[in-house]
């Protein structure tokens, strides 16, 4: 006859040698909503990019004022009521290119300007191929806006000429404090400034993006040219902020008077809304 301990560990259950597999934790409310909304506005991000890339090429192809927000819409793969969702009329689209195309530069290029740990030749080159590298990567959006500035609204075109005239002041400071420290030559700094500026616009006109390499060549060496036209020569002295420089400017001040009054344009050869 079995015991009664027999009888007890006979009839207990068996023990499984196996761990248990630990549940893993349910996702909360708050991180698929979190999960939801970085892939909404990863999507909204792709057709606002887009967006911008077909009006671009409609306005330059068809004109601002023959170009509707239907043909936006249609060349982006929305329905026009989906459209409004994105942007409210055509001149939101043109008002962000004016802010993509020339406000961010006069930010950046005022940023470097404030830089301490610059030489004003390395703020000329920073400045120079930040510029360079900036048309070179969007050079149809660039011409598009000049040749739809006279259909710019009047908010749109005043915010316009102010950042294009933002750049302009931050080259013509910086030439200003380079002559200071005697690393630049002795020029008049707004015509400086605006051949400088020029040379830069101009890769709009003869440059095909596409390949970052080169354009990132492109503007390391334009900014190197740009450097070179102002800097001061190995052979010239370098004359410090003092009476000898001022003297010098005098004598360059006046030399620029005199070219002023001999121009036809009575001392407005370079209007800043024409650069």
């Amino acid at each position: 006859m079995a015991s009664k301990d027999t009888d007890v560990t006979s009839s207990a259950p068996e023990q499984s040698s196996k761990p248990r597999r630990q549940s893993k934790p349910r996702p909360t409310r708050q991180s698929v909503s979190n999960g939801a909304q970085s892939r909404s506005s990863a999507r909204r991000e792709l057709v606002e990019k887009e967006i911008m890339e077909q009006a671009t090429r409609l306005f330059a192809e068809r004109g601002f004022a023959s170009t509707t927000l239907q043909d936006i819409a249609a060349a982006t793969g929305l329905t026009r009521p989906a459209l409004y969702h994105y942007v409210a009329n055509k001149d939101e689209l043109l008002s962000r290119l004016v802010s993509e195309i020339t406000e961010a530069p006069a930010v950046l290029l005022h940023e470097i300007n404030e830089r301490t740990d610059l030489s004003p030749l390395g703020k000329l080159h920073a400045m120079a191929t930040s510029l360079a590298l900036h048309q070179a990567e969007s050079p149809d959006r660039f011409l598009l806006l000049v040749r739809s500035e006279a259909e710019l609204s009047d908010d749109i075109g005043a915010k316009y000429r102010q950042n294009r005239r933002q750049v302009l002041k931050e080259f013509i400071r910086l030439i200003e404090a380079g002559i200071r420290a005697g690393e630049i030559r002795t020029v008049d700094p707004r015509t400086a400034a605006l051949g400088i500026i020029g040379m830069l616009n101009w890769i709009a006109w003869w440059h095909r993006p596409g390949d970052p390499g080169e354009d990132k060549a492109i503007a390391t060496e334009l900014a190197r040219m740009a450097v070179q036209s102002l800097a001061q020569t190995d052979g010239a002295a370098k004359v410090p902020e003092g009476p000898a420089q001022a003297i010098g400017l005098l004598r360059q001040n006046l030399d620029h008077l005199e070219r002023l009054l001999e121009s036809p344009h009575n001392g407005t050869a370079f209007p800043e809304e024409d650069w």
